[in-house]
Formats: structure tokens, C-alpha cells, sequence
């Protein structure tokens, strides 16, 4: 035999001895097991949207659902007892990493386990929550995608100010329980000596009744407005807050581009959408073998300005036609 025959015919059977050996290795390949815990009734479309994003980020990364990896997705809103349930259910699975939403999430999962890796997206303030340490160094088995920053309480104000002039008095409304951070944005705030001449007023609530009540005494004062804070207990009660404030006719700004379709006056904030789908490669990495440990907390980066013209009118408010301009969208 010519010894190029018996090259070519020992390196067809090297071949044929190894394709079935990838063969094998691809079938063996472990499928990853992904928890994901969203701060948002199911049947909400923005948190329709985040699971959306987050799943779009996965495939583009090559994870495949049914293929090589397994995404077990929960809807727990702000309600606190089943926040704990669902907890306590996924901490007993083989998880390889957990997506955290929202701020009782991350505490819940946080006293739960230490070992689990856990990647939280749109959650505020973790170093002064106690989640982290350093936003450049997070040590433990927590890191993420923050949200909001104290320096945009000061944004929401300018903004309601520009469409009504006469504003001298602005609640920041938020649930403790479910937002205790914004105590801190608020100091924080009163601290700047740039801080604004309009009196900002921390307002706790647990309850609609509380809700309808805060808004009826924001309403009897003409000059006053609304921040419906990023606080997971505001966003599903969004519906009963905006009715109060159209009956009161107070004005509302809040991070939620929803808000506005809904019926508020104006939105400025992150995408939370966008997060999500930048906590597609958090995930993508701790699955790659990277530790959260190791890697930075990251900021929002994409901002929506949301205006609504109609609400607008109602409230007999004149919106400026540099802040149509300047908007990502404006309802008319």
C-alpha cells in the first residue's frame, strides 16, 4: 500500500473514531438549571416585557431553552409571603444561578443562601441595603443591574416644575416595606446645596386606602405633585394610584414609561427592559464559570423620557415644545 493510501485511510478512521466520541460529549453536555424571580404580577405587561428581554439576551448569548439550559420563571409581585415561598422552592433546586427582581427578592435570597449565585436586575441602592459591599467589588455570591440613583429625585422635580411653574410642594410616594432605600434618597437629596426650593415630603403606603388618602391631601393643595417611586408595590398598584390622582387632579411623574400609556403626566427613567437584557450576560458569565464576586456592579445607561399631551390638557397644563422635542415619546 502506497503510504499516502495509508495515511488518508488511518486519518478517515481517526474520523470516524471521533465523531461519535463529540457525539456523545454534546449529548452529555449538562443542561443549566436558571431561576428567575420577577418583582411583577404575571399577567403584567411590563413584566411580560423583562422576562422578554431577558430571554432575547439569553439566545443571543447561544442559551437555548430545552437545549442546553432550563429557565424556571416566577411572578411574585410585592407580596412578601409568597417572595418567601418561591424563594424557599427554587433554593432547593440545582440551580446554577438566580436573576433577582426587585428589593425583597434580593434580601429574601439573600438570607436564604450564600452559596447559590445570584445576578439581581433593576434594584436599588444595594450597598445601602446591606446586598454588597462595593459596587466595584461585591464580594459573596450577589452582584447585578441597579436602578435608580438618589440624583434623579432632583430630575423628577425640574421636570414637573417646567409643566407647572407654580409646583412648591412634591411627595415621594413609596411603600417602606417593599422601598426602604428612599428615606436615604431623600437625605441625600435635602444634602446638595443646589437642592430646590420645593418642598419634597417622604410619603409611606401599604395600602390603597393609604394611597386614595395621600393623594386626596396632595390634591387639596394646588401646588402640589407626584413621584410615584420605583418601589415594586407602587408599579402593581399603579392602576388605583393614577385614578386617585386623576380625581384629585395631581400630577404624576414616575421611572415607568407604563405609567404613562396608563394615564400619568410624565415618565423619566431607565429601560428596564434594556437591564434585563444587559443581565443576560451577568448570567452568561457566572455560567461560563466567572464568580459574582468578581464582577462589578453596572448602572443604568439607557434613559426614556415618556410624555402624555392628553393628561396634560386635563390637568390645564401647558407642555413645553422643547420637552416634546426632547422626548422618546410622546401620547397624545
Amino acid at each position: 500500500m502506497r503510504r499516502r493510501e495509508f495515511i488518508g485511510l488511518l486519518g478517515g478512521a481517526a474520523a470516524v473514531v471521533a465523531r461519535p466520541s463529540a457525539a456523545r460529549a454534546q449529548r452529555s453536555e449538562r443542561m443549566r438549571q436558571v431561576g428567575m424571580l420577577v418583582g411583577l404580577p404575571e399577567d403584567d405587561p411590563v413584566g411580560k416585557a423583562r422576562v422578554r428581554a431577558f430571554r432575547l439576551g439569553m439566545r443571543d448569548l447561544e442559551w437555548i431553552e430545552g437545549r442546553n439550559i432550563q429557565i424556571d420563571t416566577r411572578f411574585v409581585g410585592s407580596d412578601l409571603e409568597l417572595i418567601k415561598k418561591h424563594v424557599a422552592e427554587l433554593i432547593r433546586q440545582p440551580l446554577d444561578v438566580i436573576l433577582a427582581n426587585n428589593t425583597p427578592v434580593v434580601a429574601a435570597l439573600r438570607l436564604a443562601t450564600n452559596s447559590i449565585p445570584i445576578v439581581f436586575a433593576v434594584v436599588n441602592d444595594p450597598v445601602g441595603q446591606g446586598f454588597i459591599p462595593s459596587l466595584a467589588h461585591p464580594g459573596g455570591n450577589i452582584t447585578g443591574f441597579s436602578f435608580i440613583e438618589f440624583e434623579l429625585v432632583g430630575k423628577w422635580i425640574n421636570l414637573l416644575r417646567d409643566v407647572k411653574p407654580s409646583l412648591s410642594r412634591v411627595a415621594l410616594m413609596f411603600n417602606p416595606d417593599t422601598a426602604p432605600y428612599y428615606e436615604g434618597y431623600l437625605r441625600s437629596f435635602k444634602a446638595l446645596s443646589q437642592a430646590t426650593s420645593v418642598d419634597v415630603q417622604a410619603v409611606h403606603v401599604r395600602s390603597i386606602a393609604e394611597v386614595d388618602l395621600a393623594i386626596a391631601m396632595l390634591g387639596r393643595d394646588l401646588g402640589s405633585g407626584l413621584i410615584a417611586a420605583a418601589d415594586s408595590f407602587i408599579v402593581v398598584h399603579r392602576e388605583a394610584i393614577l385614578k386617585s390622582a386623576d380625581m384629585h387632579r395631581v400630577p404624576v411623574i414616575s421611572p415607568y414609561r407604563q405609567f404613562v400609556r396608563e394615564g400619568s403626566l410624565m415618565s423619566y427613567g431607565p429601560d428596564t427592559a434594556d437591564i434585563f437584557r444587559r443581565s443576560s450576560s451577568y448570567v452568561d458569565r457566572v455560567l461560563k464559570g466567572e464568580k459574582p464576586a468578581d464582577l462589578p456592579v453596572m448602572q443604568s445607561t439607557k434613559f426614556e423620557f415618556v410624555i402624555n399631551l392628553k393628561t396634560a390638557k386635563a390637568l390645564g397644563l401647558e407642555m413645553p415644545l422643547s420637552m416634546q422635542a426632547s422626548a422618546d415619546e410622546v401620547i397624545e
